[in-house]
């Protein structure tokens, strides 16, 4: 019996989508869940779907999602966990996964940094970790260049739930939330700002809207799941 199953069967390890226990073969994900994520292949297939839903508000670059987010799906349970359960290995192996994908594409190799979408700090604090720094910092990793989690800060933080705003209310707030501390060190550079989920785009587009401020900047965009 091999080392790995012997620990394995008296800490077995399990499956972070479905918690059945994990086999010798396998790690972090069993084959069945691995199997049924819903992957986009964006980047893979130069598919402009993200990059179009930035039409018209952002120039961006290049952008992708890794997967697909579904209600109730094994998406879905992963993020929930990422973002309230402290499972913030969710975040290194999805980091790691979009990372080797973008480190033999043309369109990503020229990144200079890659930057988190912020957190408030007063957030920070109650919930202990930004959930997209991990994935961030392994894509930087990957890619061989810098991760920096300092220049673009969230100076608001909205103390009622976003959901039933409309999307010009979500729009406006978000629009004043964020800030870029020593910009004149991100000009001229190629950005690759990361987050979890998009949606509406409206928080990424804020982001954006602050990190054009600095001169001659190109920015893309890497998000782990697309709504």
């Amino acid at each position: 019996m091999s080392l790995k199953a012997l620990a394995n069967l008296f800490f077995p390890l399990v499956c972070n989508a479905c918690k059945d226990t994990l086999t010798d073969n396998e790690s972090f994900l069993c084959t069945n869940c691995r199997h049924n994520l819903p992957t986009t292949n964006f980047h893979l297939t130069q598919d402009p779907f993200v990059k179009n839903v930035f039409y018209g508000r952002a120039k961006i670059e290049s952008a992708t999602a890794l997967l697909r987010f579904e209600k109730k799906g094994i998406v879905q349970h992963l993020l929930h966990q990422l973002k309230y359960g402290k499972n913030e290995a969710i975040g290194t192996f999805l980091g790691d996964w979009l990372g080797e994908e973008l480190k033999s594409n043309h369109e990503y190799q020229a990144i200079d940094v890659v930057i988190p979408v912020p957190l408030h700090p007063k957030k920070i604090k109650k919930r202990g970790y930004n959930q997209v720094s991990k994935f961030g910092q392994n894509i930087a990793t990957l890619l061989n260049t810098d991760f920096n989690e300092d220049h673009l800060i969230k100076i608001t933080n909205p103390s009622k739930s976003q959901a039933r705003k409309t999307r010009l209310e979500r729009w406006e707030l978000n629009n004043e939330a964020f800030a870029v501390k020593e910009l004149e060190k991100l000009n001229n550079k190629h950005i690759l700002l990361v987050d979890d989920i998009i949606t509406t785009g409206n928080t990424l587009e804020a982001c954006i809207i602050e990190l054009n401020k600095a001169k001659n900047i190109k920015i893309s965009i890497a998000a782990m799941a697309i709504a």
